[in-house]
């Protein structure tokens, strides 16, 4: 093999290797940010799914809410409430207005920030999931891609896949500093 080939494929081992870090630290980046950091924070991520967030939270946002005291609500934070206490369906909007209903409970007023008037009902403590923790721009559409349920079995396959590659390239390093070196060749006259 001359020595140009030899070169060549040792930029291009080089460039496969650089590649598949990337990708494994772009995984491993995705899966903490839409999956373990929420998960060991005791917060929950959701999709915008809508318009009604835009500018700054377009549709396939993925929206990580921690839970949050009814009392420690402002007006301006972003909270995710429930549209009917106990059911899933959620909505995602900002605060702008708090008070009491006639029976003097304390009550929010929401409004989608690209909305033009405030939502109809008001909100109470109980609908509200939790605040906005923080939000990444076109990860939703990647987590709702995968089922619930399959998203845990996915996390498991990414993270035993990375850790075997892993092992594998500290096993191929090992072996080729063990290696002996090959018998030195004759100079071709």
């Amino acid at each position: 093999m001359s020595k140009r080939r030899a070169e060549g494929t040792r930029i291009r081992g080089w460039l496969t290797q650089v590649l598949a870090w990337f990708v494994i630290v772009a995984v491993v980046l995705v899966l903490a940010v839409a999956v373990l950091v929420p998960r060991l924070a005791g917060a929950r991520p959701y999709t915008i799914l809508t318009d009604s967030m835009r500018p700054g939270m377009p549709p396939g946002t993925l929206v990580v809410v921690k839970p949050i005291d009814a009392q420690d609500i402002r007006i301006g934070m972003v909270v995710t409430y429930q549209l009917e206490s106990g059911k899933p369906a959620v909505v995602t909007h900002r605060v702008v207005g708090q008070g009491y209903d006639a029976k003097g409970r304390l009550v929010f007023r929401t409004q989608g920030d690209a909305n033009k008037v405030a939502d109809a009902k008001t909100v109470r403590p109980v609908q509200i999931v939790g605040a906005r923790w923080y939000h990444v721009r076109q990860l939703g559409r990647v987590t709702n891609v995968i089922e619930s349920s399959q998203r845990q079995m996915a996390v498991t396959i990414v993270a035993v896949g990375l850790l075997g590659y892993a092992a594998a390239m500290i096993l191929g390093a090992m072996r080729d500093r063990w290696k002996t070196p090959d018998e030195p060749k004759e100079p071709v006259k």
